[in-house]
């Protein structure tokens, strides 16, 4: 019989972030955090930088008050923290990329070296056996760590695409745990997915939040950005894992792939990897012709499909070093595709 009363953490973190998006608009014109239009950011007038900082407190008094993540993962918390921290900042006084690097990977020591949730094993992906890490799995976790915040960093481009990215990476972390009996586990995600709904609501002005726009800032994609991560290492390591390394670079697949092609064209043409600029693929897809709300349904569906692909992958036991082949070579074809997607389009207008 189900206990009505497990589903009081996600109502906690859904109200808690309800009333602080409304709570915290106020405070952050006045604190100057707001996000103005450049020539990146094509929004209208000054929205509110405070979608990432509601999300992470209501998580952090749901744990609390009902004890759910809180009492195994104090560390978890700490890390978020600094980051959340670490965001706001940003927000508010555009940190250089270099000084913002270095202070993710503190925070990435924190996870990796004090919460001790670091990767020790990449699963049989060549095919030989075991690929165990051993010490240089903390060096290693720590590399990922800061590759996977600045994943979901550098897609929050349209409104609802970190927040709802995330979303779908935590329903098929979700639906994973429950696949693979570990049905106990799925609190956890379920209360960032909670947080996360109202977050999308005003961010992509549903019936009744009209009018009240709030963007997640660099604190919100950065502090979901950890989270996955840290969920993904926690149950993909260990004689108790909960599925297999290589699956959990599927359901992040997208993100990083996207980061990939993006700081491999920018290496390409002698520029910084972490220089900003309009080439994404949502900026792609809007170039293309589509919407803001056409090319987020899109994004996603495809971020669906990567995710799909780890769980099928994962339940009916592809072979891993089959998974990661599957990857490097979709990879190859996404990062070419983009490099020469306006060239490819010429063509294909010619040929009809």
């Amino acid at each position: 019989m189900f206990d009505y009363l497990q589903l009081i953490p996600l109502f906690t973190a859904f109200f808690v972030a309800l009333i602080l998006l409304v709570v915290m608009t106020p405070l952050a014109h006045q604190f100057g955090l707001v996000d103005q239009p450049n020539l990146r950011k094509r929004h209208h007038g000054m929205v509110p930088l405070t979608g990432g900082v509601a999300i992470f407190m209501a998580v952090l008094v749901a744990s609390i008050v009902t004890d759910v993540w809180m009492k195994n993962n104090p560390l978890f918390f700490t890390a978020s923290a600094f980051i959340v921290l670490l965001g706001m900042m940003d927000d508010r006084f555009e940190l250089s990329a270099k000084g913002r690097l270095m202070c993710q990977f503190g925070v990435a020591a924190i996870m990796a070296w004090s919460a001790q949730n670091y990767i020790t094993s990449l699963g049989n992906i060549v095919g030989l056996g075991q690929v165990d890490l051993g010490l240089a799995g903390y060096f290693f976790t720590i590399v990922c760590v800061v590759g996977v915040i600045n994943a979901f960093n550098m897609i929050d481009g349209i409104d609802g695409l970190a927040g709802g990215m995330s979303l779908v990476v935590l329903l098929f972390v979700v639906g994973l745990l429950l696949a693979t009996g570990n049905g106990g586990a799925i609190m956890e995600p379920l209360i960032i997915a909670a947080a996360i709904v109202p977050f999308l609501a005003f961010n992509l002005s549903w019936k009744g939040f009209k009018g009240n726009k709030i963007f997640m800032g660099d604190a919100g994609s950065m502090f979901v950005g950890l989270t996955i991560v840290w969920l993904l290492v926690d149950h993909a390591q260990g004689v108790e894992a909960a599925f297999r390394p290589i699956t959990a670079v599927w359901l992040i697949g997208l993100p990083l792939m996207d980061m990939a092609a993006i700081m491999y064209r920018r290496a390409r043409k002698g520029q910084s990897v972490l220089r900003p600029d309009r080439k994404h693929l949502h900026n792609i897809f809007m170039r293309a012709g589509l919407s803001s709300n056409q090319a987020l349904v899109a994004i996603l569906f495809m971020g669906s499909l990567y995710c799909m692909v780890g769980v099928l992958g994962e339940v009916f036991m592809v072979p891993e070093w089959v998974m990661f082949l599957g990857f490097i070579a979709l990879l190859t074809v996404y990062s070419y595709i983009i490099q020469n997607i306006w060239r490819m389009i010429r063509k294909f207008k010619r040929v009809i």
